[in-house]
């Protein structure tokens, strides 16, 4: 399949309308773009959270494949389990159906507490996908941080206040992580860019073995954001390169995007609602320092591609 907007469109949707997920919320998308990049039969598993809580209220589902719903922490392992059960069927001539294996997490269920679970799949080698949907905080029980929170993020559990401006740690780079398992394929991708989404997804499928694919998908209720503004928010972390698109190809880095117009931090940040303690007096410091970072990790970045 030729990715283009054209072919996405004749593509059949395999989750149904009518999920209760926010309007405007990002992970959707994403569901779309990543199962609409094959034509094989697929097999899916998702850790607990906004993902599989508002498909797969009981005794209903959205999902137009068979799905299974995993903890918390072990979305990669049931997978892994499911791709090691299909291969040995195929060795027994059992089974001759071409069938791709699929698992979810948010960040939180990635990041944090399905890290073990992840990378293990990884070492392993398993011919499975695995998707991350980050949308920065444990957003299902309550917008508390996790290691793909921003600095500077207002959460429940980083409140901001006179004792600490939100979140005080920089977001671990996940994506950096698994490329550093050796994996054939991993990738950064964004709802900002849905067509490079669905072909960084086609190309994790038809790899030979283990791919990741680490997803921004804004939450509008932990941002403080409008529901229409997904698309205009996931751009922006495109442009001010807080979220870069890239790829790592058998170990080759490619940056699949470098804005023309690169904006500030502060021109991203501002109209979220969980930045808007930043932009009080006596806060210039803080953001300073986070858009050094960003700099930083953007430099570094165009290195790792040119080296």
């Amino acid at each position: 399949m030729a990715v283009n907007l054209k072919s996405l469109a004749k593509k059949p949707v395999r989750i149904s309308s009518g999920h209760r997920a926010c309007a405007g919320c990002g992970f959707p998308q994403v569901i779309k773009m990543v199962l609409g990049a094959t034509d094989a039969d697929v097999v899916t598993g998702c850790a607990t959270g906004c993902m599989e809580v508002t498909t797969t209220v009981y005794p209903y589902t959205a999902w137009k494949v068979p799905f299974i719903h995993n903890a918390f922490e072990n979305s990669a392992a049931t997978i892994s389990g499911a791709e090691a059960a299909y291969q040995s069927l195929k060795r027994q001539g059992k089974i001759d159906k071409d069938i791709k294996f699929l698992a979810w997490g948010g960040d939180g269920g990635t990041y944090d507490i399905g890290l073990q679970a992840l990378s293990g799949a990884m070492e392993r080698g398993h011919n499975m996908v695995y998707v991350c949907y980050d949308n920065g905080a444990y957003m299902n029980t309550g917008v508390q941080r996790s290691s793909a929170t921003p600095k500077g993020s207002h959460t429940t559990t980083t409140p901001a206040g006179t004792v600490r401006p939100g979140k005080a740690e920089f977001r671990k780079d996940l994506t950096a992580i698994m490329a550093a398992h050796g994996i054939p394929y991993a990738a950064q991708a964004s709802v900002g860019n849905l067509v490079d989404l669905a072909r960084k997804a086609e190309k994790a499928f038809n790899v030979d073995g283990p791919a990741f694919l680490n997803v921004f998908a804004p939450c509008r209720l932990g941002w403080a954001i409008p529901s229409d503004a997904a698309q205009e928010v996931s751009k922006g972390a495109m442009d001010s390169c807080f979220w870069p698109i890239y790829e790592v190809e058998d170990g080759a880095w490619k940056v699949n995007y470098k804005p023309r117009n690169k904006i500030s931090m502060d021109e991203w940040m501002k109209p979220q609602g969980r930045f808007r303690h930043l932009f009080q007096p006596g806060m210039e410091e803080v953001r300073e320092n986070i858009q050094a970072e960003v700099d930083k990790q953007w430099e570094q970045l165009l290195k790792k591609e040119d080296a």
